[in-house]
């Protein structure tokens, strides 16, 4: 079983996220960009994402929400800056309404997704970067670290039930 890590570096604004996945570079990369199966494991449970848009390309969005098990709904959106497939995506991440409006009292995050061939599979490498040591210091102290992990062992079985 692969292990989420991060590194901060709290001083430039950034974050590294790394994971490997026991799944082709195709199979992993059609994970992170269609939303039928994003849908399946971006949540952490008990929530559930489910993407209300997405049009993956360069200057489109993905815009969704996470529901909770009370059925309170976070929104959030992907602007997509970058595609170079199946080895890479750039975009800006933010909290916004359910239109797709950002909420500029919260932080936003540039990413910088990267899809890489492995001995056991493929490599995820988010460069996360922030616009402020407080707006990265915020997006962790939400839970972003527990909860980007438990998405990613969401991806992990689902990985492994598609094989």
């Amino acid at each position: 079983m692969f292990k989420t890590t991060f590194k901060k570096d709290l001083a430039n604004n950034k974050m590294l996220v790394t994971r490997e996945f026991a799944g082709t570079i195709e199979d992993v990369w059609r994970a992170w960009t269609t939303h039928e199966i994003l849908d399946q494991w971006w949540a952490p449970l008990p929530w559930k994402a489910v993407t209300k848009s997405m049009n993956f390309r360069e200057g489109g969005s993905w815009l969704y929400y996470m529901q909770g098990p009370e059925g309170e709904r976070h929104y959030a959106r992907m602007n997509y800056k970058k595609i170079l497939a199946p080895n890479l995506f750039e975009g800006i991440d933010s909290f916004c309404d359910e239109n797709g409006v950002e909420n500029k009292d919260m932080p936003g995050m540039n990413w910088k997704v990267q899809f890489k061939p492995s001995a056991n599979g493929t490599v995820v490498e988010i460069n996360i970067t922030a616009d402020s040591q407080k707006d990265l210091e915020t997006i962790v102290q939400m839970g972003f670290e527990e909860g980007f992990s438990a998405a990613h062992q969401n991806l992990e079985e689902l990985l492994n039930i598609r094989v």
